[in-house]
């Protein structure tokens, strides 16, 4: 059965052409499917509703409006992205929501595909186990028209860059990643790995001033004044309203208790540094390569935000990990958990009994990333990491 299934997984043409044309289905999905009522008061909006929100955004911004405003006629929801975000979708928003929101579901699956199949000392067999893993939750994200693949895909394509000493496109994307949604940021840790630091300063501040300017474009510089006010106010607001699908989320579903987000967040920081600390490592790419999935789950599992289509990221963190680790029984277990309660608990597939009654009341959909990214941080501090690499380099 394996010898059969190992060529297929093996063709990335036929793995990138399945990707594509579901891409392509779920687009038409949302375009076709009937509109959804959000609220109570009886307003209806289509099934691509974060696509609107984007677009709108753009649309708002040329016209000098206030991108965090609430336009309930418009869309559910606020625009909770960067000004620069909204300049930058306006190379979507010009065609009409049929092209628009093809092209924004491609582009964020084009994007994670390359920056899978980008990474080093990894065999096609295994780069397309990665994909299938992630199969599941990249439709969940693009039939939610969201930005959550684009933002994988982003950070792995910069690891891979960097391996390469491609400086300035890694940089352009790590930059671009945090324009997007501000926890990208994370994704500057990588840089701490490589030669020519001075390089990615110099970088990074470049791209930074060139996605800062970009609103420029269309507005004045008191507009984008209000505009930056505007978004931070939105921010700190959101930050008090929500704790999601996180570690902060399952610590108030399950003790009941109100948690202090920050505090979390910097005990998080500080467990994540800790590995960091074994500077010698810094050479070993297995050891790079477990920063790399700890940073893409770390992103989803402290964001209090967090909800069902971000943990694509998550799960490529941890379909990173799992594929190129050893096979024990505690990894093997590990992810299968995580294969169930974060990637099918949504779906048709899960009861919906155990869904509505235990999954989403306790939060579970976190806990397998949470013990995941646990795993991985143990590995990183206690393990012989050139013994994970020879597993790492001889899986095909």
């Amino acid at each position: 059965m394996i010898n059969k299934i190992k060529p297929l997984l093996s063709n990335y043409k036929i793995i990138a052409l399945i990707f594509l044309l579901l891409a392509v289905a779920a687009s038409i999905q949302s375009l076709l499917s009937e509109n959804k009522i959000y609220q109570e008061s009886g307003l209806v909006y289509n099934r691509y509703n974060n696509y609107t929100i984007f677009e709108k955004a753009f649309h708002h911004l040329i016209d000098g409006k206030d991108l965090y405003a609430h336009y309930p006629e418009e869309h559910f929801d606020l625009y909770k992205y960067s000004p620069s975000f909204a300049a930058f979708f306006g190379i979507f928003a010009i065609f009409p929501d049929w092209i628009g929101l093809n092209l924004w579901n491609l582009f964020n699956t084009f994007i994670l595909l390359i920056s899978i199949y980008y990474l080093p000392k990894v065999s096609l067999y295994q780069k397309g186990l990665i994909l299938i893993f992630l199969l599941i939750e990249l439709i969940t994200s693009i039939q939610n028209a969201q930005s959550n693949a684009l933002i994988a895909g982003l950070i792995i394509l910069a690891f891979g860059l960097l391996e390469k000493d491609k400086y300035l496109l890694a940089t352009f994307l790590i930059i671009f990643s945090v324009f997007i949604k501000l926890f990208g940021i994370v994704g500057l840790v990588l840089f701490i790995y490589y030669p020519k630091k001075w390089r990615v300063v110099i970088y990074s501040a470049l791209w930074s001033i060139l996605f800062l300017a970009m609103p420029l474009i269309f507005i004045g510089f008191d507009h984008y004044d209000f505009l930056l006010s505007s978004y931070w106010k939105m921010l700190s607001n959101d930050h008090s309203i929500s704790y999601g699908y996180s570690v902060m989320g399952m610590m108030n579903t399950w003790f009941d208790i109100e948690i202090n987000k920050l505090f979390i967040v910097i005990i998080g920081v500080l467990i994540f540094l800790i590995p960091l600390l074994r500077f010698r490592e810094y050479s070993n790419y297995t050891f790079r390569f477990l920063t790399l999935s700890s940073i893409l789950i770390w992103v989803v599992i402290f964001n209090h935000k967090a909800e069902s289509p971000t943990f694509i990221i998550a799960i490529a963190g941890a379909s990173l990990w799992f594929v190129t680790c050893k096979k024990s029984r505690i990894n093997i277990i590990l992810f299968v958990s995580a294969l169930v309660l974060t990637s099918l608990s949504p779906t048709d597939i899960f009861p919906i009994y155990l869904r509505e009654k235990v999954i989403i009341p306790y939060t579970l959909k976190v806990v397998p990333c949470i013990l995941i990214w646990l795993k991985i941080i143990y590995d990183m501090i206690v393990m012989q990491t050139d013994k994970i690499e020879i597993e790492f380099g001889t899986i095909s």
